[in-house]
C-alpha cells in the first residue's frame, strides 16, 4: 500500500513526520475516523504501521498516532515533560470552566492540585479514613444481590456496578450519597455519563474552522445544557457546605483536617488568603468533576468488563473462586486486606485492563518540537497512545484477543504493574499526568470482584454468551448493560450469620 507524506504547513517547515495515510482537502484524515476512535486508529496502524500521523480538519497541528509499547516509551519517557500537556476542545473547555485540573496546561495551578489530590486527598492516610465508606458500599451491594438472588430476579449491574462507585467518590468528595430523599448524587452520575461521552466524540467544529460558528451536530447545544446541569447542582452543594462551615466554625475553633472531604479541602483554599494558589469557585467545580469523571465511570466499566469476561470464562471464574474459598473461607467476606493474598484475583483486574482499559487513548499535547526515532515532532502536535490496540498487539501478547489471566503469573509477565511503569499495560497513563486515583481504583476493583465471586454465581438469559461490543466516548463502556441473575453460592449463608 503507497504511504505518502500530505503537504502540510509542518512539512514546509521542514519537519520529517512518521508516514501518513491518504488525505482530503480540507477534512484531512477525518474521513477514516469513526464513532469509536480507538478502533478506527487501530485500524490504521494495521494497515500503515505503528507510528503515523494525521491531519484531523483544516490548519490543525500534527496529530501522532503510536500503537506499540516500544514507541509509546520512546515518546513518553524521555520527553515527559514536553508531552505533559493535554488537548483541549470546545466541550472540555467549556464545561470544565476553562478551569479543570485534568486538562490544565503545566504548571503552577495543575502542580498544586495534584499536591493536594496525591498527598490529602487520595493519599495512603485518607483512603484509610474512609475505608468504613467502601466497605459499607460494597456489603450493601452484596446484601441487595442476595435478595435479588432469594427472588431469582435479574439486577441491572452495569446500573449498580456505577451506583456504587458514585457512592464511594461522592461521599469522599462531598459527604453525598444517593437515596430516596437526595438525588443529588444521582444526577451527578448521570451528568458524569454525559460528560464522558461528549468528551470522546468528534466536534466538527474543533477541526473545520469555518464550522466554528455553526452547531452543524447539535454539540454545543448539548455541552451548553451538560455544563448548566452541572452547575445548578454543584453550586447547590456549596452554598449548603458553605453554610455548614459557617456554623460549624461558630462552634468549633480550630478545627483540623481529620476526616475532611474534598470540597472541605478546596474550600479551605478558597477561603485562605496566604494560600500557594489562588482559586475561584469555577476552579472547585471543575476539579469536582475532574475527579467525578476520573473516579466513578471509569472503575464502574473496568468491574462491568471483568465481570462479563468472567460469565463468558467459566474455567477463569472456577479458579478464581477457589482461591478465595482457600485464602479467606466462608466465614467471612473478602477485605482490602485480603487483596496481597489473591495473586488471581490481582491477575484477573490486570488482564481485565489489558483487554478493556476503560479510557483507550492516552492522548497528549507537545509544548517543543522534538526528535523521536529520526521523526520531527512539531511544537503543538497531539500525540495517541492507543492503549487498547497496544493491549490486543499479538507481536507484545500470546493470543491477544483470549482473556486468559495466567499470562501474568507466568515468568516476565508477573512483574507488569498498571501503574505507568510496564509500557505493555497503560490504563492509569504514565509519568506525570498518570491518574493520581489509581490506588483507590484498584483497592476497589480487588475486593468487589473477589466478593462477587465469593458470594455468587452468575447467570445471564438463556445462558448466551455475552455482547462484548463497545460505546464509544472518553471512556469505553459496554455497548448493552450487563442484565445477570444471581444465585447465592452454597457457603453464602455462612458468610452473614
Amino acid at each position: 500500500m503507497y504511504v505518502y507524506h500530505f503537504l502540510s504547513s509542518e512539512a514546509k517547515q521542514n519537519h520529517r513526520l512518521p508516514p501518513s495515510p491518504p488525505s482530503l482537502p480540507i477534512i484531512g484524515h477525518l474521513h477514516h475516523i469513526g464513532p469509536l476512535i480507538h478502533q478506527s486508529l487501530h485500524n490504521l496502524s494495521t494497515r500503515y504501521g505503528p507510528l503515523i500521523h494525521l491531519r484531523l480538519g483544516s490548519g490543525s497541528a500534527a496529530t501522532i498516532i503510536v500503537s506499540t509499547p516500544d514507541l509509546a516509551q520512546d515518546f513518553l519517557k524521555p520527553n515527559d515533560l514536553n508531552f505533559s500537556y493535554r488537548k483541549y476542545t470546545l466541550a472540555i473547555n467549556h464545561i470544565t470552566y476553562g478551569a479543570g485540573f485534568s486538562f490544565a496546561p503545566y504548571g503552577p495551578y495543575w502542580k498544586f492540585i495534584k499536591k493536594l489530590s496525591t498527598t490529602e486527598f487520595l493519599g495512603v492516610r485518607n483512603l484509610g479514613r474512609f475505608l468504613d465508606v467502601r466497605t459499607r458500599e460494597t456489603r450493601e451491594l452484596v446484601a441487595k444481590l442476595t435478595v435479588k438472588a432469594e427472588r431469582k430476579e435479574s439486577v441491572n449491574m452495569t446500573e449498580e456496578l456505577l451506583k456504587l462507585t458514585n457512592n464511594v467518590v461522592s461521599q469522599m468528595m462531598m459527604s453525598i450519597r444517593c437515596s430516596g430523599a437526595n438525588n443529588e448524587a444521582d444526577e451527578a452520575r448521570d451528568i458524569v455519563r454525559n460528560v464522558t461521552k461528549i468528551f470522546g466524540e468528534f466536534n466538527v467544529a474543533d477541526f473545520i474552522w469555518f464550522c466554528k460558528k455553526v452547531d452543524l451536530q447539535g454539540f454545543k447545544k448539548r455541552y451548553e445544557e451538560i455544563r448548566r446541569r452541572y452547575d445548578v447542582l454543584l453550586e447547590k452543594i456549596i452554598v449548603e457546605r458553605e453554610e455548614m462551615r459557617r456554623k460549624r466554625e461558630a462552634k468549633q475553633k480550630g478545627k483540623d483536617g481529620k476526616g475532611k472531604d474534598l470540597l472541605d479541602l478546596l474550600l479551605d483554599v478558597l477561603e485562605d488568603e496566604k494560600a500557594e494558589i489562588k482559586i475561584t469557585r469555577n476552579h472547585i467545580k471543575a476539579t469536582i468533576l475532574d475527579f467525578f469523571v476520573a473516579g466513578t465511570d471509569t472503575t464502574a466499566i473496568t468491574l462491568e468488563w471483568t465481570l462479563a469476561e468472567l460469565i463468558n470464562n467459566p474455567k477463569v471464574l472456577q479458579k478464581a473462586r477457589n482461591e478465595i474459598d482457600t485464602v479467606v473461607g466462608n466465614k467471612r467476606l473478602v477485605e482490602e486486606s485480603d487483596a496481597p493474598n489473591l495473586p488471581y484475583i490481582q491477575a484477573i483486574i490486570k488482564e481485565s485492563l489489558r483487554l478493556h482499559p476503560p479510557i483507550p487513548l492516552l492522548i497528549r499535547k507537545s509544548n517543543e518540537t522534538v526528535t523521536v526515532k529520526g521523526y520531527d515532532i512539531p511544537a503543538g502536535s497531539m500525540l495517541y497512545v492507543n492503549i487498547w490496540s497496544i493491549g490486543r498487539n499479538p507481536q507484545y501478547w500470546d493470543n491477544p484477543l483470549e482473556f486468559n489471566p495466567d499470562r501474568f503469573l507466568e515468568d516476565g509477565s508477573s512483574t507488569l504493574d498498571v501503574k505507568g511503569q510496564s509500557f505493555q499495560l497503560l490504563p492509569f497513563g504514565t509519568g506525570r499526568r498518570s491518574c493520581p486515583g489509581v490506588n483507590l481504583a484498584i483497592r476497589e476493583a480487588h475486593v468487589l470482584v473477589a466478593m462477587l465471586i465469593q458470594c455468587f454465581e452468575w447467570n445471564v438469559k438463556d445462558g448466551q454468551v455475552l455482547n462484548m461490543d463497545e460505546q464509544g466516548g472518553l471512556t469505553v463502556p459496554r455497548a448493552v448493560d450487563l442484565v445477570c441473575f444471581p444465585s447465592l453460592r452454597p457457603n453464602t449463608p455462612h458468610i452473614f450469620t
